[in-house]
């Protein structure tokens, strides 16, 4: 009978497959450690432990797939981890992604410089797997948070995390703002990370992204702009005094974008920001009215 192979042997062997098939070799060591159960200093520390058989097919099954078909890791192994927590992703959800984690820090900032004890209310309009509405739920806790999305499975998954967070989130089925509309909720904080890829950029995608991510949170027609109009353009009807509207963009619609808010809310301030990797990422308007 064979020898369990090492855990290095079998890190290395993958690593190598993974790359011989032009994917990142780093997929590797966030499988095994998946399947190991362990944490990350218990994984390194443990480079010459055997790795049980078991382990080891449940591995090299999960590797060969994301080789050969580009599965995402997150759909493997079922989460990704957002602003320190972990969340459930699958394929009715987009993945989590480290810039969005900076569109909720400038909520946040935006509330604690409010200064105010009244409890302000945020609609996530969008909200996917509920990384946005969670998040922000459980950061501000006197905040009431409503988040909206028209996809049932993506609502399903985002009611999860909730409930396995203990996330205080109201969610609403609809498209973008008119559950607020029907409801005639207001909110003195507008976020969204809306589908803004223009279907014109679907050659330049990972195969990654266009077989595994759902369609309807990837692409918007006019250029990548349509879910903006349609967002903004009701806005008028579901923000009160003083209120804040935070979008996440492809990093060149910036400046449109800007203009779109303008024309709509005159009154506003509208800025936009850049990501840690200094693209265009985030569009902050604060709204008097």
């Amino acid at each position: 009978m064979e020898k369990p192979m090492k855990q290095y042997e079998v890190l290395r062997r993958a690593s190598l497959f993974l790359a011989e098939h032009n994917r990142e070799e780093n997929v590797a060591s966030i499988l095994l450690q998946h399947y190991l159960g362990m944490s990350r200093a218990a994984f390194f520390a443990g480079m010459r432990d055997p790795v049980p058989e078991t382990i080891a097919q449940q591995f090299a099954t999960a590797v060969k797939a994301h080789a050969e078909t580009g599965i995402p890791v997150q759909h493997l192994t079922g989460y990704e981890i957002f602003y320190g927590r972990r969340f459930h992703v699958n394929e009715h959800v987009l993945i989590p992604r480290p810039e969005t984690e900076e569109l909720v820090q400038h909520v946040i900032q935006f509330v604690q410089q409010c200064n105010t004890d009244k409890s302000l209310t945020i609609a996530d309009i969008g909200t996917g797997s509920g990384i946005i509405a969670c998040t922000l739920a459980l950061e501000l806790k006197n905040a009431t948070i409503y988040a909206t999305d028209i996809s049932e499975d993506a609502l399903t998954v985002a009611e999860k995390n909730a409930n396995e967070l203990h996330a205080n989130v109201t969610f609403l089925q609809g498209d973008f703002l008119q559950p607020l509309l029907q409801q005639n909720i207001k909110a003195d904080i507008i976020v969204s990370n809306p589908p803004y890829i223009a279907r014109s950029e679907t050659s330049m995608m990972s195969d990654t992204v266009i077989q595994f991510d759902p369609e309807l949170a990837l692409f918007a027609e006019e250029n990548g702009l349509a879910a903006y109009r349609k967002i903004i353009g009701m806005l008028p009807k579901v923000i009160k005094r003083n209120a804040m509207v935070a979008f996440e963009i492809g990093y060149q619609q910036g400046e449109v974008v800007k203009r779109l808010l303008k024309a709509q809310l005159p009154q506003s301030t509208v800025q936009v920001h850049q990501d840690i990797n200094q693209k265009d990422r985030i569009v902050l308007a604060k709204i008097t009215k």
